[in-house]
Parts: C-alpha cells; structure tokens; sequence
C-alpha cells in the first residue's frame, strides 16, 4: 500500500522504492544546502572538524568547486562517500538553489534506482546474496571499529604529549 494505493506489480514497487529514496535523499541534501548557505563559511571554519573538513581541505572543495561550477553538485552526488557531504559546501559556496535542487535530484535518482535495482535483481535470492556477503559485514565492521580505536588512541595520545615535545 502507498498512499491508499495497492502496489500490485514488482515493476511498481520498484518504482515506489525508488522514487522514495530519491525523495528522501532529496529533502535531506536540501536541508544541508540550507545548513551551509545560512551558517557560511564561518560555520565550516568552526565546525569543519567535525565533518573532518580541514582549511586545507575546505580550500581544495572550494577549488573544485571553481572549477566543475554546477556539475561539482552531479559529480559529487553520483559518487560515493562524496555524496554525504557535497551538501553543505554546495551551500557554502552558494550553488544555485533552482540548479542545486534538479542535479542533486537527477543524482539521487540514479543512485536510488541503481540500488532498487540491485534489489529487485536479488529477488527471492536475497538470503542468499546475504549470506555471502555476511564476511564482507565483519571486515567492514572490524575496519570501523579499528580506525575509530586508532582515532581515540591518536587524539590521547596527542593530549598526553607536553606542549614543546614536537609530534
């Protein structure tokens, strides 16, 4: 059911599945658009740590930005990992809400029925599409857990460390 709706067919619940994720997507790159429009530059210059965003790395977005001009939004939608934090510099450096709005939606939209597809494609099989990437779960779980061990350590370490020992 969508809407009062019955969804009767693969092909449209397909499509619902889809079209929701871009949708989702969508209202969520539109709030970090407002988040780095409102709050500027000043807000990625105090905050940027947290999204791991250095001035350096703020000047090299800031670069590419200047030179892909509307498509870095495209580019950056299209691409994983890049995709969770084009948003906010997208607002930082004032893409144009109207241009914003349609290439984050397009961008979306590919990445969306890209993964409705791959689900319609597992079909009944998905138990077993699960099963044998339940290995590939654990490495990605292991790899977190140990960067963010690494991290704690790195950051008490550096705490630890007297002001004129150099690091």
């Amino acid at each position: 059911m969508l809407f009062g709706s019955e969804i009767d067919t693969a092909a449209w619940g397909f499509v619902a599945v889809a079209l929701a994720g871009t949708l989702g997507y969508l209202l969520g790159s539109l709030v970090g658009w407002a988040i780095g429009a409102y709050g500027g530059r000043p807000l990625l210059e105090r905050r940027g740590r947290w999204l791991h965003l250095s001035p350096a790395t703020f000047d090299r977005a800031e670069a590419w930005f200047d030179r892909r001009g509307d498509w870095a939004v495209f580019l950056g939608r299209v691409t994983p990992v890049v995709r969770s934090f084009i948003s906010i510099p997208a607002g930082v450096f004032r893409s144009p809400f109207p241009r914003y709005t349609l290439l984050t939606l397009l961008g979306s939209a590919i990445w969306c029925f890209g993964f409705a597809a791959l689900g319609w494609a597992a079909g009944a099989s998905w138990e077993r599409v699960d099963n044998a990437f339940r290995y590939v779960e654990y490495v990605v779980v292991v790899t977190v857990l140990l960067a963010a061990a690494a991290l704690l350590w790195h950051r008490l370490r550096r705490r630890r460390r007297p002001a004129d020992e150099p690091a």
